[in-house]
């Protein structure tokens, strides 16, 4: 794919990019964050992630050509959206830069017009409000077939010291 970029801006003399060129994203580190430090992927594996990727709309966030933060979409860029694995790594937070990510991806042209965007959260919920996320409509249910094994067994976080 070639590289798109999407938004930039400066902040306190630093340069920040949102694109999304697959080809620019740093997998590892992705994949670190997800297993070690997120709480819904934890275990996930290097493949499941790669294919993860692979058959999402992704966006990265970098900061010169560092990448700090990562959000895929999973949709039909037709009817619906989903939005997953959003991060910012930690040390970048507090600078608007979340928020900037999921407005940047609302505001993409190729995904105008969808009836419905979903997401899953049980942390960030007053982000996602502020980006016009509500609870679901009344008379809808959450409905999920979940798998609490897919990734194999939990990954213990390395002890730090």
């Amino acid at each position: 794919m070639t590289a798109t970029i999407v938004a930039s801006r400066q902040i306190d003399g630093n340069t920040y990019e949102i694109d999304t060129d697959s080809d620019r994203l740093d997998i590892a580190l992705i994949h670190d964050f997800l297993t070690h430090h997120s709480y819904w992927a934890r275990g996930i594996s290097l493949d499941t992630v790669r294919r993860s990727i692979a058959h999402s709309l992704v966006f990265g966030l970098y900061r010169g050509a560092a990448q700090i933060g990562f959000a895929r979409i999973v949709t039909d860029r037709t009817t619906f959206a989903y939005l997953a694995d959003v991060f910012v790594l930690e040390a970048e937070r507090n600078a608007g830069l979340g928020r900037w990510l999921i407005d940047t991806i609302l505001a993409d042209p190729g995904m105008q017009g969808l009836k419905r965007w979903l997401l899953v959260t049980s942390r960030a919920e007053r982000l996602y409000r502020r980006c016009g996320f509500t609870d679901l409509r009344a008379g809808l249910h959450y409905l999920e077939r979940f798998d609490a094994d897919a990734y194999g067994p939990p990954v213990e976080k390395a002890a730090s010291g």
